[in-house]
């Protein structure tokens, strides 16, 4: 789909019929998939894709992006493991399937690491709650392991510290990433499928003894050069830029940048309070962006694509996975976009 700005519903792995009607009904003609339950230890096939775009489709919702596919099927790829040109070669089946199933975006990213977070529970206004992240309890934690502090991680890491027993530099993952973005690019172009690299998330050098790369606005740049691809792009996410050091700056330098070349290819639209070494997300408005002002960038450099409002807080009396949430930051989205359209 081309066009207008759009909000997507996104952030769930199943079409189910109640997803369905809650996006229909909230006035969403499109949605994103992250890490859909699909069949496949390792590597997802054409039918299952298919069937997938198709069941979207009978509900009258276009999938605009898969976003991610399981750790399971990445992290050799990540860390530089014997074993990765099959995962590589996998991912490549992916991308083809995906192109020739119709679906045109897959997001990824390469934290190899996963995602960080050091609390659920930061208090939001009403009584609400939000995901936060503090550098120096990560730090406790790496150096008290006997301590009660719980990290809040992916399962999949408790695989992956009994894999990692030393630490690994930012140029190995420097060369894994290059490895493998050289390789999956030109099928990717082939295929028709643009690749949407989301920024690490916390975005710090390094968590739990595993480097990061994209922790700030010119490794992104350095990626994009690497990959030299028009099938290469960004899942725009504006909390982890706003959540950078520049903060809001960051966050407008990356529209501005990447949009003018045409490198967004999604957005995921979330605010957050603070920047590194510590942040918290929240509800639009209330964090370091301006929810207006951001979309007024985004148009400004000609970003049409869809965007999604990601993670959301926990309200009470809400579903786990958080309907009432998604509703009023998809409809505050979509305001915003009515109204710039009015004017």
């Amino acid at each position: 789909m081309t066009g207008k700005l759009r909000v997507a519903l996104g952030q769930f792995s199943t079409v189910s019929d109640e997803q369905a009607k809650f996006a229909k009904q909230l006035g969403f003609d499109s949605i994103q998939l992250n890490t859909p339950a699909l069949p496949g230890e390792n590597c997802w096939e054409y039918d299952d894709l298919l069937q997938l775009r198709q069941r979207c489709e009978a509900y009258g919702l276009t999938l605009e992006a898969i976003e991610n596919v399981p750790m399971s099927f990445m992290y050799k790829i990540m860390l530089g493991l014997d074993g990765r040109d099959e995962q590589i070669r996998n991912y490549q089946t992916i991308i083809r399937n995906m192109g020739k199933a119709g679906i045109p975006i897959l997001g990824h990213h390469f934290m190899a690491d996963g995602t960080w977070r050091t609390s659920y529970t930061v208090p939001l206004r009403g009584g609400a709650s939000g995901m936060g992240f503090d550098l120096d309890k990560v730090h406790v934690e790496e150096t008290n392991r006997q301590g009660n502090l719980v990290i809040a991680r992916d399962p999949y890491n408790n695989v992956l510290d009994s894999i990692v027993k030393s630490p690994i530099s930012e140029e190995e993952m420097w060369a894994n990433y290059t490895y493998f973005i050289k390789a999956v690019v030109p099928v990717a172009e082939e295929a028709g499928v643009k690749l949407a690299l989301h920024p690490d998330d916390p975005p710090v050098p390094r968590v739990g003894g595993i480097s990061r790369l994209f922790w700030n606005a010119e490794h992104l740049q350095r990626a994009m050069h690497i990959a030299d691809s028009d099938a290469w792009g960004l899942d725009l996410c504006l909390g982890t830029s706003s959540s950078m050091i520049g903060g809001v700056d960051t966050v407008y330098h990356m529209i501005d940048y990447f949009g003018s070349r045409g490198k967004i290819v999604y957005v995921h639209f979330r605010d957050v309070q603070g920047t590194v070494p510590r942040f918290n997300e929240c509800f639009l408005g209330d964090g370091n962006l301006n929810p207006v002002e951001a979309m007024k960038a985004l148009k400004k450099v000609g970003f049409d694509g869809f965007m999604i409002d990601d993670h959301v807080p926990w309200t009470d009396y809400d579903s786990p996975w958080g309907h009432r949430s998604h509703a009023h930051q998809s409809g505050y989205l979509q305001g915003i976009i009515a109204a710039l359209e009015e004017n």
